[in-house]
């Protein structure tokens, strides 16, 4: 009698990745890999030291770090007597790793990992729900500005290494500061205002004031004493010269301290030639509540869907907020996943078309129907291209027929003829292989012995 089938729970289950990831494989983790290298090569250029934490923390050291973002925090259950969450950034972990090490007075570090946030994802444009964050950062007293220059000299860096031409916003959290007090907002509101300016890059600035006024308490006519003053953008200079030049702005500090600085941080950068990437925008404002000075975001020069590519900004007072040592820090934050997303479509690329990375070398067994298809042989030569860092493939079949390894062999630049007369004479033949024309040349010989060196100078070869 035949068993019974009893179905599992499992057998109708439909498979999916979870809302907002998503699975890599083959060019597209290729392609993230050389992302990584290209930007970590920058921050390890500028000396930053590798740090790594871990991907959860105590829920109190997130607790009141990102103001009305803090929804977003993916919680976790009571872990042994632990409460904890998902962490939501990398520079908050940055910051309680800095209180909890006396010792450190000064470091730029750099971080790739990944970051959490229960938000609404759309993967086309490089939002997603786990993703990859990699931080640079300044911590330590340094002179006005000077670590300032060097983020912004790091930025314009690495986008020229990944060759795409960028725009850096930026703004002053003081200079913000002073333009809401001036205009009339309450202490205790300008935090919720300028959740509500920085959204002027995606939305109008009349749904922006209709928050301001029915959703945050604001009047009317504060409301467009507001508009008046963040709906400018422009070079640093003329920006700077209006500011310095606006009657209203004369008697307050945050926005005199904020213009001193600006001025100074507009030479480092001319003297770093990095000035003509710069857009000074007064609505730039950032939504986490821990920035304290400069704020940027950096925005591709070509349509595109995603948004901010990176983005940053002066933190001093994180650090001391755990009860610990004040270290003023200042950092940028790229995002790996938007990047990647602009990369990938500028080279039009897809998984399932590049699923199979091309060899270096591909070894062919030429012996015909009688011959035993070298196996053995294709094994150990193989073997030794691999010991050298060479990529190298063979038929997996045992007697491969000649016409399949030539399909498969088809635009490898390099392929190892093994046949019954080279073997028995101690030689193989290797063939450079041109996409671009037909070629007749049978290769040339080399003594079996010299097989890696002969791949390694026809490699080099035009």
């Amino acid at each position: 009698m035949a068993p019974e089938v009893t179905s599992s729970p499992s057998a109708n289950l439909k498979l999916k990745t979870p809302k907002g990831t998503k699975d890599w494989v083959g060019q597209s983790l290729r392609l993230r890999d050389t992302i990584f290298e290209t930007i970590s090569d920058v921050f390890q250029c500028h000396g930053g030291v590798p740090l790594d934490t871990p991907v959860f923390e105590l829920r109190d050291v997130l607790t009141g770090k990102y103001g009305a973002d803090a929804r977003l925090i993916y919680n976790l259950e009571d872990q042994g007597g632990e409460i904890l969450s998902l962490r939501y950034d990398l520079a908050v972990p940055f910051a309680r790793w800095l209180a909890m090490r006396s010792d450190v007075k000064q470091i730029k570090r750099y971080q790739i990992a990944k970051v959490y946030r229960r938000d609404q994802p759309a993967i086309t444009r490089g939002r997603l729900r786990e993703f990859y964050q990699c931080d640079f950062d300044i911590a330590g007293t340094y002179d006005p500005m000077i670590p300032e220059a060097e983020i912004l000299r790091v930025v314009v860096e690495a986008f020229r290494e990944l060759e795409m031409g960028i725009t850096i916003k930026l703004n002053d959290r003081r200079i913000l500061d002073g333009l809401f007090a001036v205009s009339g907002v309450p202490s205790d509101k300008i935090r919720t205002v300028s959740s509500a300016v920085d959204k002027l890059d995606k939305e109008p600035w009349e749904m922006v004031r209709r928050e301001m006024v029915d959703e945050k308490g604001i009047t009317a006519d504060v409301a467009d004493r507001i508009g008046q003053y963040v709906r400018r953008r422009g070079n640093m200079g003329d920006m700077l010269a209006y500011l310095a030049t606006e009657d209203a702005f004369s008697n307050n500090a945050d926005i005199q301290c904020g213009i001193k600085d600006l001025r100074l941080l507009m030479s480092y950068l001319e003297a770093m030639d990095a000035l003509d990437t710069v857009s000074f925008d007064l609505s730039l404002a950032r939504g986490l509540d821990y920035y304290t000075g400069l704020i940027y975001e950096v925005v591709i020069n070509e349509p595109n869907q995603v948004g901010s590519i990176a983005a940053g900004g002066r933190y001093d007072n994180l650090v001391g907020m755990y009860g610990k040592q004040q270290v003023p820090c200042i950092g940028i934050s790229f995002g790996i996943d938007r990047i990647f997303t602009i990369l990938e479509q500028r080279q039009k690329m897809s998984d399932s078309a590049n699923l199979k990375r091309q060899p270096d070398v591909y070894i062919i067994a030429a012996g015909g129907k009688d011959s035993d298809g070298f196996l053995l042989e294709r094994m150990k030569a193989a073997r030794e291209l691999w010991d050298a860092g060479i990529q190298a493939e063979y038929s997996p079949k045992v007697k491969p027929t000649l016409q399949s390894q030539f399909n498969a062999s088809k635009d490898v630049p390099i392929v190892v003829i093994m046949g019954q007369e080279e073997i028995s004479q101690g030689q193989v033949r290797l063939k450079q292989m041109k996409s671009d024309v037909e070629t007749k040349d049978r290769g040339i010989l080399v003594a079996r012995e010299g097989l890696v060196q002969g791949v390694k100078e026809m490699m080099v070869q035009p």
